[in-house]
């Protein structure tokens, strides 16, 4: 359990957000959002958005997205990509979440307020990033956590970015609260998964959403608590997307890339990182081609549906007949 904050104590300040350096034309912002193994999605869409040369003047990710966000941050054109796919390609279930025993029966009995043990994922992060200060990062980039105590919205874009990363990947009940100072912070998604208002207040005028999707074409329940609580998680992550994307629309151009569809692996399955790579990929790129840049529809594959739905037509709960 986390160490509860004095009372006595001012409440330590996240870095200051870096100022970004203006271009030509729109400032643009890529925004990507949690959502676990689907975070492979991401990486489809970032290298079809290289192949046409679609480079942002700043990044801001949540969760997963975080992690994407950073890497592509310190290596922001094709080749970075194609090493960050590798990265993707190497990354086993058990190297993100490796449920213990011990840690499990520690929250069953209340001994401790997760279920899995942290370092694997902050050696993972600590081993991808490609600079450990934010200041070094060849785009500006901002992670954005939440604040365990009053849920509020913390974004960093200065300082030790494998910690800010690590804070912004922590899953509540899933992952232990990160320390910072005497803050105690959680995964982005618990304020904002997809930051859209973060990179709207850091001066961007047009923001292309990168998100992961959803599992639409599940048969069944995931079975485990973790698996249970990311699937959640991601369901309401898609849904705040979708809001805060009619929210901000009279402050800036916001561009969703449309996610997967279907998609039948959960955010806590990394069995199909390939396919979802490959697949987003040919997604992206044959949407781009159509002159999805210039769209600003919110893609029927980001709102709640099951991939045999029809996109014209509500879905009615069936009646019980007996």
């Amino acid at each position: 359990m986390p160490a509860k904050r004095s009372a006595g104590n001012r409440q330590t300040r996240a870095p200051k957000s870096r100022k970004t350096p203006a271009r030509k034309g729109r400032l643009t912002a890529f925004v990507l959002a949690g959502g676990g193994s689907l975070g492979a999605v991401q990486v489809g869409m970032l290298k079809a958005l290289m192949q046409r040369r679609v480079v942002p003047d700043l990044v801001v990710g949540a969760s997963v997205g975080a992690i994407n966000s950073a890497y592509f941050a310190g290596r922001p054109d094709a080749k970075g990509t194609a090493q960050l796919e590798q990265i993707w390609l190497g990354i086993r279930q058990e190297d993100v979440f490796p449920v213990s025993l011990r840690a499990g029966l520690g929250a069953l009995l209340g001994r401790r307020n997760y279920f899995v043990e942290p370092d694997n994922l902050a050696r993972l992060i600590g081993s991808l990033l490609p600079f450990k200060d934010f200041a070094d990062a060849a785009l500006p980039c901002h992670v954005v956590a939440t604040d365990i105590y009053n849920g509020q919205n913390v974004c960093f874009s200065e300082g030790d970015a494998p910690k800010a990363v690590l804070a912004s990947a922590s899953i509540p009940a899933v992952y232990p609260p990160v320390q910072y100072g005497d803050r105690y912070l959680v995964d982005g998604g618990v304020a904002s998964n997809t930051p859209i208002s973060s990179a709207v207040a850091l001066g961007a005028q047009r923001v292309i959403v990168l998100p992961t999707g959803f599992s639409c074409s599940i048969t069944e329940p995931p079975r485990t608590v973790v698996a249970a609580a990311l699937h959640s998680l991601n369901l309401m992550i898609m849904q705040q997307l979708v809001r805060d994307t009619a929210l901000y629309a009279d402050r800036a151009e916001i561009v969703v890339v449309p996610p997967l569809c279907p998609v039948d692996v959960t955010p806590y399955d990394f069995s199909q990182t390939a396919s979802l790579i490959r697949r987003a990929e040919t997604s992206t790129a044959e949407w781009l081609l159509a002159g999805g840049l210039e769209s600003v529809e919110v893609p029927h594959t980001l709102v709640p549906h099951h991939d045999g739905d029809d996109p014209d037509f509500p879905y009615l709960v069936p009646q019980e007949t007996g």
